[in-house]
Protein backbone atom coordinates (compact mmCIF):
# COMPACT_ATOMS: atom_id res chain seq x y z
CA UNK A 1 0.00 0.00 0.00
CA UNK A 2 2.86 2.38 0.75
CA UNK A 3 4.52 1.65 -2.59
CA UNK A 4 1.28 2.53 -4.38
CA UNK A 5 0.95 5.69 -2.32
CA UNK A 6 4.54 6.62 -3.13
CA UNK A 7 3.78 6.35 -6.83
CA UNK A 8 0.61 8.43 -6.43
CA UNK A 9 2.60 11.24 -4.83
CA UNK A 10 5.40 10.89 -7.37
CA UNK A 11 2.82 11.60 -10.08
CA UNK A 12 2.23 15.06 -8.57
CA UNK A 13 5.93 15.76 -8.09
CA UNK A 14 6.34 14.75 -4.44
CA UNK A 15 9.01 12.37 -3.10
CA UNK A 16 7.36 10.46 -0.24
CA UNK A 17 10.69 9.01 0.89
CA UNK A 18 12.13 12.48 1.27
CA UNK A 19 9.00 13.66 3.11
CA UNK A 20 9.24 10.82 5.62
CA UNK A 21 12.92 11.42 6.25
CA UNK A 22 12.46 15.17 6.66
CA UNK A 23 9.45 14.87 8.96
CA UNK A 24 11.46 12.76 11.37
CA UNK A 25 13.97 15.60 11.81
CA UNK A 26 11.53 18.39 12.74
CA UNK A 27 11.38 18.68 16.54
CA UNK A 28 8.14 19.22 18.43
CA UNK A 29 8.36 20.33 22.08
CA UNK A 30 6.01 18.38 24.35
CA UNK A 31 4.60 20.40 27.27
CA UNK A 32 5.09 18.75 30.66
CA UNK A 33 2.04 20.46 32.17
CA UNK A 34 -0.51 18.29 30.33
CA UNK A 35 0.49 15.46 32.66
CA UNK A 36 -0.65 17.10 35.89
CA UNK A 37 -3.13 19.84 34.88
CA UNK A 38 -0.53 22.63 35.32
CA UNK A 39 -0.20 21.89 39.04
CA UNK A 40 3.58 21.82 39.29
CA UNK A 41 5.57 20.73 42.31
CA UNK A 42 5.36 23.86 44.48
CA UNK A 43 1.87 23.19 45.77
CA UNK A 44 -0.05 20.49 43.94
CA UNK A 45 -3.33 21.62 45.52
CA UNK A 46 -2.99 25.28 44.53
CA UNK A 47 -5.77 26.63 42.32
CA UNK A 48 -4.86 27.81 38.84
CA UNK A 49 -4.92 31.56 38.36
CA UNK A 50 -4.16 33.92 35.52
CA UNK A 51 -7.16 33.39 33.30
CA UNK A 52 -6.50 29.69 32.61
CA UNK A 53 -8.37 26.53 33.57
CA UNK A 54 -7.88 22.78 33.43
CA UNK A 55 -11.32 21.17 33.50
CA UNK A 56 -12.10 17.59 34.43
CA UNK A 57 -10.81 15.12 36.99
CA UNK A 58 -9.74 12.03 35.06
CA UNK A 59 -8.06 9.54 37.40
CA UNK A 60 -4.32 9.00 37.40
CA UNK A 61 -2.93 12.53 37.49
CA UNK A 62 0.84 12.68 38.02
CA UNK A 63 1.78 13.95 41.49
CA UNK A 64 5.58 13.90 41.49
CA UNK A 65 8.66 14.07 39.30
CA UNK A 66 8.86 10.26 39.21
CA UNK A 67 5.24 9.87 38.15
CA UNK A 68 5.34 12.68 35.60
CA UNK A 69 8.50 11.39 33.91
CA UNK A 70 7.11 7.83 33.88
CA UNK A 71 4.00 9.13 32.12
CA UNK A 72 6.11 11.14 29.68
CA UNK A 73 8.07 8.02 28.79
CA UNK A 74 4.86 6.28 27.76
CA UNK A 75 3.76 9.31 25.75
CA UNK A 76 7.13 9.63 24.00
CA UNK A 77 7.01 5.95 23.03
CA UNK A 78 3.83 6.68 21.06
CA UNK A 79 5.02 9.83 19.28
CA UNK A 80 7.18 9.76 16.14
CA UNK A 81 9.77 12.33 15.12
CA UNK A 82 12.33 14.45 16.93
CA UNK A 83 11.24 15.48 20.40
CA UNK A 84 11.83 18.23 22.91
CA UNK A 85 10.45 18.80 26.41
CA UNK A 86 8.92 22.10 27.51
CA UNK A 87 9.12 22.90 31.25
CA UNK A 88 7.54 25.56 33.43
CA UNK A 89 9.36 26.98 36.44
CA UNK A 90 6.82 25.43 38.84
CA UNK A 91 8.33 22.02 38.05
CA UNK A 92 11.52 22.54 40.08
CA UNK A 93 12.50 19.31 41.81
CA UNK A 94 13.37 19.17 45.50
CA UNK A 95 13.40 22.12 47.88
CA UNK A 96 10.85 24.89 47.44
CA UNK A 97 12.94 28.02 47.89
CA UNK A 98 10.75 30.56 46.12
CA UNK A 99 10.39 31.35 42.45
CA UNK A 100 12.76 34.29 42.53
CA UNK A 101 15.59 32.11 43.85
CA UNK A 102 15.41 29.03 41.62
CA UNK A 103 18.59 27.83 39.91
CA UNK A 104 19.67 25.31 37.31
CA UNK A 105 20.36 22.74 40.03
CA UNK A 106 16.64 22.59 40.84
CA UNK A 107 16.01 21.35 37.29
CA UNK A 108 19.05 19.10 37.01
CA UNK A 109 16.90 15.96 37.39
CA UNK A 110 14.92 17.09 34.35
CA UNK A 111 18.13 17.70 32.40
CA UNK A 112 19.45 14.26 33.30
CA UNK A 113 16.12 12.69 32.32
CA UNK A 114 16.13 14.42 28.94
CA UNK A 115 19.80 13.82 28.23
CA UNK A 116 19.45 10.06 28.67
CA UNK A 117 16.66 10.06 26.08
CA UNK A 118 18.28 12.38 23.57
CA UNK A 119 15.63 15.04 24.20
CA UNK A 120 16.32 18.79 24.36
CA UNK A 121 14.62 21.14 26.85
CA UNK A 122 12.73 24.42 26.53
CA UNK A 123 11.84 26.55 29.56
CA UNK A 124 9.23 29.07 30.73
CA UNK A 125 8.91 31.33 33.77
CA UNK A 126 5.63 30.80 35.64
CA UNK A 127 3.88 34.10 36.32
CA UNK A 128 0.60 32.70 37.60
CA UNK A 129 -0.80 30.57 40.44
CA UNK A 130 1.23 32.39 43.09
CA UNK A 131 0.47 34.80 45.98
CA UNK A 132 2.53 37.51 44.25
CA UNK A 133 0.20 37.37 41.25
CA UNK A 134 -1.76 40.24 42.74
CA UNK A 135 -4.90 41.92 41.42
CA UNK A 136 -4.48 40.07 38.12
CA UNK A 137 -1.05 41.59 37.46
CA UNK A 138 2.65 40.75 37.69
CA UNK A 139 5.25 42.64 35.61
CA UNK A 140 2.83 45.52 35.01
CA UNK A 141 1.53 45.82 38.58
CA UNK A 142 1.42 49.36 40.08
CA UNK A 143 3.34 48.13 43.15
CA UNK A 144 7.06 48.11 42.42
CA UNK A 145 7.65 45.39 45.00
CA UNK A 146 5.37 43.06 43.04
CA UNK A 147 7.05 43.92 39.76
CA UNK A 148 10.51 43.46 41.26
CA UNK A 149 9.64 39.98 42.54
CA UNK A 150 8.59 38.87 39.08
CA UNK A 151 11.58 40.54 37.44
CA UNK A 152 13.82 38.50 39.74
CA UNK A 153 11.87 35.36 38.85
CA UNK A 154 12.16 35.81 35.09
CA UNK A 155 15.85 36.74 35.39
CA UNK A 156 16.42 33.51 37.30
CA UNK A 157 14.54 31.57 34.61
CA UNK A 158 16.53 33.12 31.77
CA UNK A 159 19.74 32.12 33.52
CA UNK A 160 18.44 28.55 33.89
CA UNK A 161 17.47 28.50 30.21
CA UNK A 162 20.89 29.75 29.11
CA UNK A 163 22.66 27.18 31.26
CA UNK A 164 20.37 24.47 29.90
CA UNK A 165 21.04 25.48 26.31
CA UNK A 166 24.78 25.46 26.86
CA UNK A 167 24.72 22.10 28.59
CA UNK A 168 22.52 20.39 25.98
CA UNK A 169 24.25 21.90 22.95
CA UNK A 170 20.99 23.28 21.58
CA UNK A 171 19.39 26.69 22.19
CA UNK A 172 16.72 26.59 24.90
CA UNK A 173 13.56 28.50 24.01
CA UNK A 174 12.69 30.80 26.92
CA UNK A 175 9.20 32.19 26.55
CA UNK A 176 7.53 34.86 28.70
CA UNK A 177 3.76 34.90 29.07
CA UNK A 178 2.07 37.01 31.74
CA UNK A 179 -1.60 37.01 32.78
CA UNK A 180 -1.77 40.77 33.41
CA UNK A 181 -5.08 42.39 32.57
CA UNK A 182 -8.37 43.86 33.73
CA UNK A 183 -11.86 42.45 33.87
CA UNK A 184 -13.63 45.65 32.89
CA UNK A 185 -12.93 48.63 30.64
CA UNK A 186 -9.64 50.24 31.73
CA UNK A 187 -9.32 53.88 32.59
CA UNK A 188 -5.65 53.79 31.59
CA UNK A 189 -4.40 51.42 28.93
CA UNK A 190 -0.96 52.96 28.50
CA UNK A 191 0.63 53.09 31.96
CA UNK A 192 0.50 49.32 32.66
CA UNK A 193 2.21 48.77 29.31
CA UNK A 194 4.91 51.32 30.15
CA UNK A 195 5.50 49.46 33.42
CA UNK A 196 5.62 46.15 31.52
CA UNK A 197 8.11 47.58 29.04
CA UNK A 198 10.33 48.78 31.87
CA UNK A 199 10.15 45.41 33.62
CA UNK A 200 11.06 43.59 30.43
CA UNK A 201 13.94 45.98 29.75
CA UNK A 202 15.33 45.19 33.19
CA UNK A 203 14.94 41.45 32.55
CA UNK A 204 16.70 41.63 29.19
CA UNK A 205 19.45 43.90 30.50
CA UNK A 206 21.27 40.63 31.26
CA UNK A 207 22.74 39.37 28.00
CA UNK A 208 23.25 35.71 27.11
CA UNK A 209 24.83 34.04 24.11
CA UNK A 210 22.14 33.37 21.50
CA UNK A 211 23.75 29.99 20.86
CA UNK A 212 22.27 28.94 24.21
CA UNK A 213 18.95 30.78 24.54
CA UNK A 214 16.15 31.94 22.26
CA UNK A 215 14.15 34.69 24.01
CA UNK A 216 10.47 35.06 23.12
CA UNK A 217 7.43 36.96 24.37
CA UNK A 218 3.85 35.69 24.01
CA UNK A 219 0.73 37.79 23.60
CA UNK A 220 -2.88 37.02 24.49
CA UNK A 221 -6.12 38.72 23.54
CA UNK A 222 -7.99 37.99 26.81
CA UNK A 223 -8.48 35.49 29.60
CA UNK A 224 -10.91 34.64 32.38
CA UNK A 225 -10.96 37.65 34.69
CA UNK A 226 -9.22 39.86 32.14
CA UNK A 227 -11.81 39.97 29.42
CA UNK A 228 -11.51 43.68 28.65
CA UNK A 229 -7.77 44.33 28.62
CA UNK A 230 -4.42 42.56 28.50
CA UNK A 231 -1.22 44.51 28.95
CA UNK A 232 0.73 42.02 26.82
CA UNK A 233 -1.27 42.44 23.64
CA UNK A 234 -0.13 41.30 20.20
CA UNK A 235 0.75 44.82 19.12
CA UNK A 236 2.72 45.44 22.32
CA UNK A 237 4.81 42.29 22.12
CA UNK A 238 5.44 42.43 18.38
CA UNK A 239 6.68 46.00 18.80
CA UNK A 240 8.77 45.03 21.81
CA UNK A 241 10.32 42.01 20.10
CA UNK A 242 11.09 43.94 16.93
CA UNK A 243 12.78 46.80 18.78
CA UNK A 244 14.68 44.65 21.29
CA UNK A 245 16.08 41.99 18.98
CA UNK A 246 14.17 39.08 20.49
CA UNK A 247 11.41 36.86 19.11
CA UNK A 248 7.63 36.61 19.24
CA UNK A 249 5.72 33.47 20.17
CA UNK A 250 2.36 32.80 18.53
CA UNK A 251 -0.17 30.74 20.50
CA UNK A 252 -3.06 29.99 18.17
CA UNK A 253 -5.48 30.14 21.09
CA UNK A 254 -4.46 33.69 21.98
CA UNK A 255 -6.11 35.59 19.16
CA UNK A 256 -9.61 36.44 18.04
CA UNK A 257 -11.41 33.32 16.74
CA UNK A 258 -11.53 34.77 13.22
CA UNK A 259 -7.78 35.44 13.07
CA UNK A 260 -5.48 32.97 11.31
CA UNK A 261 -2.31 32.19 13.21
CA UNK A 262 -1.00 30.41 10.11
CA UNK A 263 -1.21 33.71 8.23
CA UNK A 264 0.87 35.40 10.92
CA UNK A 265 3.80 32.99 10.51
CA UNK A 266 5.04 34.23 7.12
CA UNK A 267 4.44 37.83 8.21
CA UNK A 268 6.87 37.33 11.09
CA UNK A 269 9.31 35.31 8.99
CA UNK A 270 9.71 38.38 6.80
CA UNK A 271 11.24 40.27 9.75
CA UNK A 272 12.33 37.84 12.49
CA UNK A 273 15.08 35.24 12.45
CA UNK A 274 12.88 32.80 14.36
CA UNK A 275 9.20 32.40 15.19
CA UNK A 276 8.04 30.35 18.16
CA UNK A 277 4.70 28.52 18.29
CA UNK A 278 2.38 27.12 20.92
CA UNK A 279 -0.05 24.90 19.07
CA UNK A 280 -3.38 24.31 20.78
CA UNK A 281 -7.07 24.08 19.87
CA UNK A 282 -9.32 26.88 21.06
CA UNK A 283 -13.04 26.24 21.20
CA UNK A 284 -14.69 29.68 21.28
CA UNK A 285 -11.91 30.92 23.58
CA UNK A 286 -8.42 29.89 24.68
CA UNK A 287 -9.75 26.63 26.09
CA UNK A 288 -6.63 24.57 25.32
CA UNK A 289 -8.32 21.52 23.85
CA UNK A 290 -6.23 18.63 22.52
CA UNK A 291 -4.83 19.37 19.06
CA UNK A 292 -6.68 17.59 16.24
CA UNK A 293 -5.70 16.91 12.64
CA UNK A 294 -7.86 19.69 11.28
CA UNK A 295 -7.62 22.70 8.99
CA UNK A 296 -5.96 25.14 11.39
CA UNK A 297 -3.08 22.87 12.34
CA UNK A 298 -2.69 21.82 8.68
CA UNK A 299 -2.41 25.48 7.67
CA UNK A 300 0.17 26.14 10.40
CA UNK A 301 2.28 23.21 9.19
CA UNK A 302 1.82 24.28 5.56
CA UNK A 303 3.27 27.73 6.24
CA UNK A 304 6.28 26.20 7.97
CA UNK A 305 7.05 23.71 5.20
CA UNK A 306 6.07 25.80 2.17
CA UNK A 307 8.42 28.56 3.32
CA UNK A 308 11.33 26.24 4.14
CA UNK A 309 11.19 27.41 7.75
CA UNK A 310 11.62 24.09 9.52
CA UNK A 311 14.68 25.41 11.40
CA UNK A 312 13.28 28.91 11.97
CA UNK A 313 9.87 28.02 13.42
CA UNK A 314 10.11 26.46 16.88
CA UNK A 315 7.09 24.21 17.41
CA UNK A 316 5.72 23.57 20.88
CA UNK A 317 2.38 22.21 22.08
CA UNK A 318 0.29 23.90 24.77
CA UNK A 319 -2.97 22.40 25.98
CA UNK A 320 -4.20 20.72 29.14
CA UNK A 321 -7.27 18.53 29.22
CA UNK A 322 -8.09 16.83 32.52
CA UNK A 323 -11.29 15.24 31.19
CA UNK A 324 -9.46 12.47 29.29
CA UNK A 325 -6.50 10.22 29.90
CA UNK A 326 -3.62 12.69 30.07
CA UNK A 327 -1.11 10.44 28.32
CA UNK A 328 -3.57 9.87 25.48
CA UNK A 329 -4.00 13.65 25.25
CA UNK A 330 -0.24 14.06 24.82
CA UNK A 331 -0.12 11.33 22.19
CA UNK A 332 -3.14 12.53 20.20
CA UNK A 333 -1.98 16.14 20.03
CA UNK A 334 1.66 15.38 19.23
CA UNK A 335 0.80 12.72 16.63
CA UNK A 336 -1.57 15.17 14.98
CA UNK A 337 1.12 17.86 14.84
CA UNK A 338 3.36 15.28 13.18
CA UNK A 339 0.55 14.32 10.79
CA UNK A 340 0.16 17.95 9.79
CA UNK A 341 3.89 18.29 9.14
CA UNK A 342 3.99 15.13 7.04
CA UNK A 343 0.86 16.21 5.16
CA UNK A 344 2.54 19.52 4.36
CA UNK A 345 5.71 17.74 3.25
CA UNK A 346 3.61 15.68 0.83
CA UNK A 347 2.28 18.81 -0.86
CA UNK A 348 3.84 20.10 -4.12
CA UNK A 349 4.33 23.65 -2.84
CA UNK A 350 6.53 24.80 -5.72
CA UNK A 351 3.85 23.85 -8.24
CA UNK A 352 1.10 25.52 -6.23
CA UNK A 353 3.19 28.69 -5.93
CA UNK A 354 3.78 28.64 -9.69
CA UNK A 355 0.05 28.45 -10.36
CA UNK A 356 -0.54 31.38 -8.00
CA UNK A 357 2.24 33.49 -9.60
CA UNK A 358 0.85 32.75 -13.05
CA UNK A 359 -2.63 33.70 -11.81
CA UNK A 360 -4.02 30.29 -12.74
CA UNK A 361 -6.47 30.23 -9.88
CA UNK A 362 -8.82 27.67 -11.43
CA UNK A 363 -5.99 25.16 -11.74
CA UNK A 364 -4.76 26.07 -8.25
CA UNK A 365 -8.12 25.37 -6.64
CA UNK A 366 -8.64 22.16 -8.64
CA UNK A 367 -5.16 20.85 -7.82
CA UNK A 368 -5.56 21.52 -4.12
CA UNK A 369 -8.82 19.60 -4.08
CA UNK A 370 -7.32 16.61 -5.90
CA UNK A 371 -4.46 16.48 -3.38
CA UNK A 372 -6.91 15.96 -0.53
CA UNK A 373 -7.79 12.43 -1.67
CA UNK A 374 -4.26 11.14 -2.23
CA UNK A 375 -3.39 8.15 0.04
CA UNK A 376 -1.84 10.13 2.86
CA UNK A 377 -2.76 7.51 5.46
CA UNK A 378 -0.55 4.89 3.84
CA UNK A 379 2.47 7.19 3.98
CA UNK A 380 1.67 8.06 7.61
CA UNK A 381 1.56 4.37 8.54
CA UNK A 382 4.93 3.82 6.86
CA UNK A 383 6.36 6.79 8.75
CA UNK A 384 5.17 5.30 12.05
CA UNK A 385 6.67 1.92 11.14
CA UNK A 386 10.06 3.44 10.41
CA UNK A 387 9.93 5.42 13.65
CA UNK A 388 9.14 2.19 15.58
CA UNK A 389 5.97 3.80 16.93
CA UNK A 390 2.61 1.98 17.20
CA UNK A 391 -0.04 2.64 14.58
CA UNK A 392 -3.73 2.59 15.45
CA UNK A 393 -3.01 0.14 18.28
CA UNK A 394 -1.32 2.90 20.32
CA UNK A 395 -4.43 3.39 22.47
CA UNK A 396 -4.08 -0.15 23.80
CA UNK A 397 -0.67 0.80 25.20
CA UNK A 398 -2.24 3.69 27.11
CA UNK A 399 -5.12 1.57 28.38
CA UNK A 400 -2.71 -1.10 29.62
CA UNK A 401 -0.64 1.56 31.44
CA UNK A 402 -3.79 3.03 32.94
CA UNK A 403 -4.86 -0.38 34.28
CA UNK A 404 -1.41 -1.18 35.67
CA UNK A 405 -0.20 2.21 36.92
CA UNK A 406 -2.63 5.10 36.75
CA UNK A 407 -5.51 3.29 38.44
CA UNK A 408 -3.36 2.82 41.55
CA UNK A 409 -2.93 6.58 42.03
CA UNK A 410 -5.36 8.06 44.53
Amino acid sequence: MYNEAKEAYKAVGVDAEQAIEKCGRIPVSLHCWQGDDVSGFENANAALSGGIQATGNYPGKARSFAELTADLDVAYSLIPGAKRLNLHAIYAVGENIGRDKIEFKHFKPWFDYAEKRGIKIDFNPTLFSHPMHKDGMTLSHPDKAVRDFWVRHVKACRKIAAETGKAQGSPCLHNIWIPDGLKDIPADRLTPRIRLRESLDEIFSVKYDKRYIVDAVESKVFGIGMESYTAGSSEFYLSYAATRGINALLDNGHFHPTESTADKIPSLLAFFDKVALHVTRPVRWDSDHVVLFEDEVKEIAKEIIANGAEERVLIGLDYFDASVNRIAAWAIGARNMQKALLYALLTPHAELKRLQDERKFTALTATREELKTLPFGDVWNEYLRRQSVPGSEWLGVVEDYENRVLSARK
